[in-house]
């Protein structure tokens, strides 16, 4: 399709799980500007200065613009998309042949469209007979899914949007929401300016941008939370909800007898707060509207699945669940997290939120798709992190990877650069070439970006939307969905010749009736018509879902949500007197992942253009560590190199970096050469947020071997 001369039309927003809607103006097939949609539900018109700049990063240098594949020599060269399809389906089906099904595996993304996810999931479990099919979603979104599934039955939040103009307290625990999700952090300050008593209490241990508009801001100590969390469930107790909770929960007399058997002083003393800010943070959610937006800070951690667990029991005990105006609310980190989860992306998953162990889902499934009865494997798939340790120990042969960088953003990153040159077959689907991932690859294939193909994406509050092509794709790159088709079809697969993209959004929706994120009523005519809907939408003449559980009746058994005890494990790694401060890792507002788009932005390169370390005076001063000096932080697995930033918004003791930079844009700083890959037991999402490392002065510092990590001991942990 050719778009001559000047038109427009409205896409969605490739970066964080906002959402937002944009109105994109082209010439011919470049783009010229980008802004918000006034009347669109996530952004109304407001756009961060990322989304504001996405035309820049369309038809770039470097843009993949055809299929490449590597040579003896160790570079590459282009060949035809017929050839690399049959050189994908020749080595996929001699591994699968020779070494077994699990011997191959998909690693997408939340980048990924719910039709590409879809078809990742088809392909590999339904044909392939493999669950080996993971996201970058484990690495931010797992431990919020399985808490939302554990105590209310089902993934996916219970709020939306509008309930920030109804909250009367807005607890932000775990994220730096005015750089992260700055267009929803607008709609927070928009309430406080409507409704000046409205209180933000902000929980970070970084004095960041948003605790800055904080009413109250607790900076407990990095690994607390969970002491913090039963502290205000203790000081709340007198407070409970108890016509709620005996006729709409489960769970709660353990709970309750848990909170008495813990010493209040003693939680306290744990966070390194304060006793009265605790106590003022209890009485700002008494007899009020509590909204709680949450992130990477709860999600992060071995024990991130206990903190969000105990964030639903807060609301839970204030009979605060299933009312406008407040819940549990966890801010996606990606486009379109939730729509890889709603298609069975993720290893335990299938399609419609149902789960590869439960044997009445897969033969659901199957039935759906065409297959006997049986035909998908009950064996657990590999996670993220397990798909790198696997591939490094030779038990996975080959990887196929869409839309992310692990090179760069994965835990652990000398490791997973281990595994990479380790396997026998990497495939890499991306937009650009090189990236620190496209590197690694045997074949790379040229993928689509968001304005050059018809998708479907589901942002934070369960809101789908239907994003339109606007302008042609550079060369001869195609949507993820079409390349992930051809291969199937190659393979001799059935069931995947699809008329229209069309089409195979209406296989996937169908799939849905009845589940919990119902989309049955989202045939592809009706989101272009109407843009965007809100899950469960059971029938088309259905409007949509804004809040769920109204009726308390919850996706569980007896339809009553659980309380849970979550008894505090903490982090893996302890700081001792070889690595005395602990690491915590972010994003910052300039940038978003790797880089791959924001760093070839001019604007914001001029905001950020390096990664630094904020250090606290009191650790810098007696390491002779002054302001804009280049500092070394290094730990037992490895070091990277980042400028200083003296500053008291981090306190004594932890120091904090980001993980935008890959070795492409700035070699030898990526904090990920530090972070490790200790698991959450139940989400297997790792622990980003707190590792042991020491910093010194360049001038000073002396290197060490760094001790390779045991993988069987991390997974474990």
């Amino acid at each position: 399709m050719s778009h001559p001369g000047l038109h427009h039309g409205e896409s969605v927003c490739p970066y964080c799980g906002v959402g937002c809607r944009l109105w994109v103006e082209a010439e011919g097939e470049r783009l010229i500007r980008v802004k918000g949609v006034e009347d669109a539900a996530a952004n109304r018109g407001r756009l961060c200065h990322k989304g504001a700049t996405l035309w820049h990063v369309i038809d770039t240098p470097d843009r993949l613009r055809f299929p490449l594949q590597r040579t003896l020599g160790g570079g590459f060269r282009r060949i035809s998309w017929a050839k690399a399809i049959k050189l994908i389906a020749g080595r996929l089906r001699g591994l699968h042949a020779t070494h077994g099904p699990d011997s191959v595996a998909f690693f997408g993304s939340g980048q990924l469209d719910t039709e590409s996810a879809y078809l990742a999931c088809k392909l590999f479990k339904g044909v392939l007979g493999t669950n080996n099919t993971d996201s970058n979603s484990r690495l931010c979104m797992a431990s919020a899914a399985y808490g939302y599934s554990s105590s209310l039955g089902s993934d996916g939040p219970p709020t939306c949007y509008d309930d920030v103009a109804e909250a009367e307290t807005i607890v932000i625990l775990g994220s730096n929401m005015a750089e992260a999700h700055p267009v929803t952090f607008d709609l927070v300050r928009q309430r406080k300016r409507d409704a000046p008593l409205t209180r933000i209490v902000v929980v970070d241990p970084r004095r960041t941008p948003t605790a800055e508009r904080a009413d109250l801001h607790l900076p407990l100590r990095p690994g607390s939370d969970l002491a913090f969390l039963h502290a205000l469930a203790k000081l709340l107790l007198p407070d409970a909800d108890r016509g709620f909770i005996a006729a709409h929960t489960t769970g709660f007399e353990a709970f309750e007898a848990y909170l008495a058997q813990q010493d209040l002083n003693a939680l306290i003393a744990e966070t390194a707060l304060p006793e009265a800010l605790v106590r003022d943070t209890a009485q700002a959610l008494r007899g009020r509207k509590v909204l709680t937006f949450y992130c990477m800070g709860a999600n992060q951690s071995r024990e991130g699945v206990a903190k969000n667990l105990a964030i639903v029991n807060l609301h839970l005990l204030l009979g605060q669940i299933g009312m406008p105006g407040a819940g549990p609310f966890s801010l996606t980190g990606q486009p379109n997290a939730m729509g890889g989860r709603e298609s069975g992306l993720l290893a335990h998953q299938l399609p419609g939120y149902r789960l590869t162990a439960n044997e009445v889902h897969r033969a659901e499934v199957a039935a759906h798709w065409g297959y006997p009865a049986g035909a998908l494997s009950p064996r657990p798939g590999l996670t993220a992190v397990e798909m790198f340790r696997a591939l490094e120990t030779g038990k996975l042969k080959a990887i196929w990877i869409a839309a992310t960088n692990p090179a760069a953003s994965m835990p652990d990153l000398h490791q997973v650069q281990r595994a990479l040159r380790q396997a026998e077959l990497v495939v890499v689907q991306d937009c650009y070439h090189p990236t620190e991932t496209t590197q690694h690859a045997d074949l790379i294939l040229p993928a689509a970006q968001w304005v050059e193909k018809d998708w479907t994406g589901t942002n934070s509050e369960r809101m789908v939307s239907f994003s339109p092509r606007l302008i042609a794709p550079v060369g001869e790159a195609l949507p993820d969905y079409e390349i992930i088709r051809r291969v199937a079809v190659a393979l001799g697969a059935q069931g995947f010749d699809f008329p229209s993209r069309e089409a195979l959004w209406d296989e996937f929706r169908t799939l849905t009736s009845g589940r919990p994120c119902d989309m049955n009523g989202m045939s592809a005519a009706r989101l272009c018509s109407a843009r965007e809907l809100q899950w469960p939408c059971p029938h088309e003449e259905h409007p949509g879902t804004k809040r769920r559980y109204l009726d308390r009746a919850f996706h569980t058994p007896d339809g009553r949500a659980r309380f849970h005890v979550n008894k505090p494990v903490g982090p893996h790694e302890r700081t001792d007197a070889e690595y005395p401060l602990i690491l915590t890792t972010g994003r910052l507002a300039a940038h978003w992942h790797t880089r791959t788009r924001t760093g070839k932005v001019i604007s914001l390169n001029f905001k950020a253009p390096g990664p630094s370390l904020q250090i606290h005076p009191h650790d810098a001063g007696p390491r002779g560590i002054e302001d804009g000096a280049e500092v070394v932080v290094s730990n037992r697995r490895g070091f990277v190199r980042v400028v200083a930033e003296v500053t008291e918004t981090i306190p004594p003791g932890t120091v904090f970096t980001t993980f935008h930079w890959g070795d492409l844009h700035a070699p030898h700083s990526n904090a990920n050469y530090l972070t490790h890959a200790a698991l959450d037991p139940i989400s297997k999402q790792p622990e980003y947020k707190y590792a042991a490392v020491e910093v010194a002065a360049v001038r000073t510092w002396v290197p060490a071997a760094p001790v390779v990590s045991d993988p069987t001991e991390m997974l474990n942990a």
